[in-house]
């Protein structure tokens, strides 16, 4: 099965980043700005971002983006700098963005639960220019001496002291900077196996193929209302939700923070109509008491993914908004997000499944031997597209390691069915998924290794029935320490959703093989057979 019954424009064989050839939109805009004027020409007065009381249309929006990205100018920055944007889900958030891609910048997506040591690297890594701020996070922010690249800060506020405020006061940039499609628009970081973080490089052409991939799927138009509830930080903000809205011209509702209580006043209040989440948002919307209560008719897309859906949910969601269908959504940072999506009206009878390669997509199943196999059976995904990346910011190492002529290793064990559909079964080894935020073990284990009363530690999944999995400690201490003491170390160090949620302190080391590997698989089943 494949796409060939949905109205999805024609593609041609193209060449992407010097040695491959994919399939690609053949009728499409030029740059991330090009798309957003095209958004402006096909619906100037119609809305773009709400935001509480805040309201701006698609041509309000291009012209305060050309506003910042005058002022991008009037402090020296040149396109293909590094502008780093450590913002919340606000409307700030959107301009900065627009204003990088009008101005030719690449903008650096940071998350605002990371910490000082975390932004500190990202910003160094990728020699940021300018650092767009949270003004509440400013206790956050490197010192001067430890990112000695970072130039400029721009804090934002809800204040009248907001000098975000003052970057936006500039007649607008008239014509925006000339840019190619395999250049570099946005970088997002992602961790490794190793703990250090590796810079995606996202290509305009790729966040324009995406963007136009879930528009094609899903059959969105300028009459779409989207609600952002996922961090805006996130691939699946920033593409899902941004990006894709501007390629049919259709509205954006952004909220600060996902509170089920309050998302499904905001849903019923604005019309929404699609939607990307994790499974564990529409299972806490679903344990609102008021739930039936509201008016979700105009709902009728919910794209989901990071995590399976449960099928209770899935029951109780067409029961209560019948018109809404599920759509399943897999795909990674690397691959721009998405690399399958599942037809809506297949979901239930394929619960088990990702969905289809997206169109122009080429998903292969490879053996550890580096050969494909056979339909049916399992192993490495690899996947190519152009909306795959071209590779990692200053790191061809792993960009050599990850890429093989044009396919990404996805690290996901899983398989491809007789009728083309994806399934996925387990993640990169030691890979823990907290409601869709994906914790790599390694990371957490070289903080706890800093501590001078940790020996050694293990980190591992501890199975939730809401977020699926919750972060798992198990570390050997070498003095008297308790687990509060421990849990603040990593909370000055790591993402809050990092840090480990339960601990097992022990004085006796860690099972290991013969080949001196902790052998996680006993500490899961340890885990399992006390019940913590």
């Amino acid at each position: 099965m494949d796409w060939s019954q949905h109205a999805i424009p024609p593609m041609r064989l193209e060449p992407r980043f010097g040695d491959r050839v994919v399939p690609a939109f053949p009728e499409r805009p030029g740059s991330l700005w090009a798309m957003i004027a095209d958004a402006v020409a096909q619906n100037g007065d119609g809305e773009a971002l709400v935001c509480g009381a805040t309201r701006l249309s698609w041509r309000e929006v291009a012209e305060k983006s050309a506003k910042v990205a005058a002022g991008f100018a009037r402090l020296g920055l040149a396109p293909g700098d590094r502008v780093a944007i450590l913002l919340g889900n606000r409307i700030e958030f959107v301009l900065t963005m627009f204003a990088a891609a009008h101005a030719g910048l690449v903008t650096v997506l940071l998350s605002t639960r990371q910490q000082k040591p975390e932004i500190a690297y990202v910003l160094n890594d990728c020699g940021a220019t300018l650092l767009v701020h949270e003004a509440t996070l400013a206790d956050r922010i490197p010192d001067a001496a430890d990112v000695p690249g970072l130039k400029h800060r721009i804090s934002v506020s809800d204040d009248g002291a907001s000098q975000f405020a003052g970057l936006a006061d500039n007649a607008a940039a008239q014509a925006p900077a000339q840019v190619r499609e395999e250049d570099t628009a946005m970088i997002l970081y992602t961790s490794g196996t190793t703990g250090r973080p590796k810079g995606a490089m996202l290509a305009h052409c790729n966040i324009i193929h995406s963007s136009m991939v879930f528009v094609s799927c899903l059959k969105l138009t300028k009459s779409d209302r989207s609600i952002a509830a996922v961090p805006l930080a996130h691939v699946t903000g920033a593409v899902a939700n941004i990006t894709t809205m501007a390629r049919c011209a259709g509205a954006l509702i952004i909220m600060p923070e996902f509170k089920a209580s309050e998302y499904l006043k905001v849903a019923a209040r604005e019309r929404v109509s699609y939607t990307v989440m994790v499974p564990a948002m529409y299972n806490l919307c679903l344990m609102q008491p008021d739930f039936d209560s509201y008016d979700l008719s105009s709902w009728r897309i919910g794209g989901f993914g990071g995590a399976p859906m449960p099928v209770a949910t899935i029951e109780k969601l067409d029961a209560k908004i019948p018109g809404l269908k599920l759509a399943n959504c897999y795909g990674a940072t690397e691959t721009t997000s998405p690399s399958t999506l599942m037809p809506g009206e297949l979901t239930a009878a394929h619960i088990d499944s990702v969905g289809l390669p997206c169109p122009g997509a080429e998903i292969i199943v490879m053996g550890a031997d580096g050969r494909e196999l056979p339909r049916g059976e399992i192993g490495e995904l690899w996947i190519r597209s152009a909306s795959v990346i071209k590779g990692y910011w200053n790191n061809p190492k792993a960009t050599v390691e990850s890429f093989t002529a044009g396919f990404w290793h996805s690290g996901d064990l899983g398989s491809i069915d007789a009728a083309n559909f994806v399934h996925v079964f387990d993640r990169q080894k030691d890979m823990i998924n907290r409601g869709g935020l994906k914790i790599y073990s390694a990371e957490v284990e070289s903080v706890l290794a800093g501590h001078p009363a940790v020996v050694e530690s293990a980190i591992i999944a501890k199975p939730c029935p809401v977020l699926g999995e919750r972060v798992h400690a198990v570390i050997v201490t070498r003095t008297d320490v308790n687990a509060e003491s421990l849990r603040a170390w990593c909370a000055e160090r790591l993402s809050d959703y990092k840090v480990p949620e339960t601990m097992a302190l022990t004085s006796e080391p860690l099972p290991r093989n013969a080949n001196g590997k902790v052998i996680k698989r006993q500490i899961r089943e340890s885990l399992s057979a006390i019940g913590t």
